[in-house]
């Protein structure tokens, strides 16, 4: 049976656009809306599997359809955001409010550059069809976590590497905010995101942690007490300079479907640090980027956590390295900051 997708716009264009390429696949039955007014009518007649949802409306806003979604109908649903930094600030905000991802809505005319986004659109649609609302970025609870069990034994860490899409935003907001100031290695993250929304992540990052938080648009030496979240549209990787370890951000490859690259980033750190002193977290997302550069890292002695499926939005990523028997733990998310901190003194 096709899901079923409510497609919120208020421009006739796009709402056509989007529902042509959704219907192409015969995996959607497609409603439209013409803003939140009206979609929020819709569904209390029609049931909707997802919700593409645009920024900018008249009458009702996004954010406030999104709002009145979460509490009325609680649907997953997809923003569809222009790439300004005011729009990549409403879509953080979105993603907070429950959206579980977001896709660029390009410029100029709808008909000829909404091919542009149209596979991205697809898979994000699809992969929320099966996303669990209500079990992201679930904070710390009072209940003990899960007792430890490590596989290889402590040591020094050279680096805290984590990779993140679908839901990751909101996740990263819970979870590096409950790493210690004292946190004995620099953190290295690559988030699926594009460029123009990586800044406004980096700022609202840096504002709730102990560490610092950089974007990664030029060369840094990488230090304790600091993150590096790579550039979006670009990969972030690392390399060595004499006796230190440096970050930068370089041209996305082909060889990476999704940037920036986990696999990318794990492999590069794979070239300069021992395993042993690699310290990997595979959150949630779709599709099964960092899977396999992080189980070689397991399977050379390094440590490596993937979130578990009760919290994750989407268990792709992680789901598959804990297939490849390529995590160390596989944690609910409220679990992680603590495991890390004991692990990375």
């Amino acid at each position: 049976m096709a899901n079923s997708v409510l497609v919120v716009d208020d421009s006739a264009l796009m709402r056509r656009a989007i529902k042509g390429i959704l219907a192409e696949t015969g995996e959607f039955e497609v409603h439209t809306a013409r803003n939140g007014v009206d979609a929020l009518d819709q569904l209390g007649r029609v049931h909707a599997d997802v919700i593409t949802l645009d920024v900018n409306m008249p009458e009702m806003d996004g954010l406030s359809c999104l709002a009145q979604i979460m509490e009325q109908h609680p649907t997953p649903v997809v923003m569809v955001s222009s790439l300004t930094e005011r729009n990549a600030l409403v879509t953080l905000e979105a993603l907070e409010l429950g959206a579980v991802d977001f896709v660029p809505k390009p410029g100029g005319t709808v008909s000829l550059n909404i091919d542009e986004v149209a596979g991205e659109l697809i898979t994000k649609v699809r992969a929320a069809c099966s996303a669990r609302l209500g079990r992201r970025a679930v904070r710390r609870t009072p209940e003990a976590p899960p007792p430890i069990h490590d596989t290889v034994p402590s040591g020094a860490v050279d680096l805290l590497l984590i990779g993140s899409s679908t839901g990751g935003p909101q996740l990263l907001a819970d979870l590096l905010p409950q790493l210690p100031a004292g946190l004995g290695a620099p953190v290295v993250v690559a988030q699926h995101i594009p460029a123009s929304f990586t800044a406004p992540l980096a700022r609202r990052l840096d504002g709730l942690c102990s560490l610092r938080v950089h974007e990664v648009d030029r060369i840094e030496t990488v230090q304790r007490g600091n993150i590096y979240l790579g550039r979006g549209g670009a990969d972030v990787v690392v390399a060595r300079r004499t006796d230190s370890l440096i970050v930068k951000s370089v041209p996305s490859s082909a060889a990476y479907r999704w940037h920036p690259s986990v696999d990318r980033l794990v492999a590069t750190a794979r070239r300069h640090c021992e395993p042993a002193r690699l310290v990997c977290v595979l959150l949630t997302g779709m599709g099964d980027d960092g899977a396999a550069e992080i189980a070689e890292v397991h399977a050379a002695g390094g440590r490596t956590i993937a979130e578990a499926e009760e919290t994750a939005v989407v268990w792709g990523m992680p789901g598959e390295l804990a297939r490849r028997g390529g995590a160390s733990a596989v944690l609910p998310s409220y679990a992680i900051a603590d495991r890390l901190a004991d692990w990375v003194r």
